[in-house]
């Protein structure tokens, strides 16, 4: 009888780890991220067994034992940290405009894995309380900002390639650049086919709540510029 409770007990832990997987892998999935939500239940049950197992044989293995053996609960959960760090490496990518991308799909990896040791080693509510806390942090809080932050945090950063007929208008572009209120982070300049049109490869901060579109549509609308393109 005491046998078929801890059974119980132990599968109550897999079916509360792949609850609560299941709410980070839907947050991923609903954003189209990396971490799909079969990868993320993988990471979490797993995490939760290999924990489970970890406890368990540390204590059955010594007790059935003639010779007194000490292991540490955790040994095998140990090893989980380090190794997600390789899931976690293989999503974050370097785009074509020199920017990181994947670093919070990386980071709710490890928190997958986090939770399923904390369910694993039997902390419930801790566990609950991390994946509500997690939630808010990545849902509720940006938004927040989004809205009320400073100025700084309500910016994002566009790659613009702008091909301008003649060399003269290259001052005359980046000033209604800065008239139009988008700041300026780094400029560079390049002869495009002949020694009259020229390329600008700009950097500049727009305010987050701008379309794309429409900066690509007053951007093409200047005089001078021959062609335009945006890289968000």
């Amino acid at each position: 009888m005491e046998l078929l409770t801890t059974d119980i007990e132990l599968i109550m832990k897999l079916i509360i780890s792949t609850i609560l997987g299941l709410i980070i892998g839907i947050e991923r999935e609903l954003k189209k991220k990396l971490l799909a939500l079969k990868t993320s239940l993988v990471i979490s049950i797993i995490s939760c067994l290999i924990t489970i197992v970890s406890i368990e044989s540390a204590y059955t293995f010594p007790a059935s034992s003639a010779t007194e053996i000490r292991m540490d609960p955790l040994r095998l959960a140990a090893q989980i940290v380090s190794g997600i760090g390789f899931l976690g490496a293989g999503v974050i990518l370097r785009r074509d405009n020199n920017r990181i991308s994947g670093l919070t799909t990386a980071a709710m990896i490890w928190g997958a894995a986090g939770i399923g040791i904390a369910v694993g080693a039997g902390f419930y509510v801790e566990a609950i309380a991390g994946v509500l806390l997690l939630m808010i942090s990545v849902e509720i809080i940006p938004l927040i900002i989004s809205k009320i932050g400073p100025k700084k945090l309500l910016k994002k950063e566009v790659k613009v390639k702008i091909v301008v007929k003649k060399m003269e208008s290259i001052e005359t572009t980046i000033k209604n650049l800065e008239k139009k209120q988008y700041v300026i982070s780094n400029l560079r300049v390049k002869e495009f086919l002949d020694d009259q049109a020229h390329m600008l490869e700009v950097k500049m901060k727009i305010n987050r709540h701008i379309y794309v579109t429409d900066v690509y549509t007053s951007i093409k609308k200047m005089d001078d510029v021959l062609k335009v393109e945006i890289i968000s």
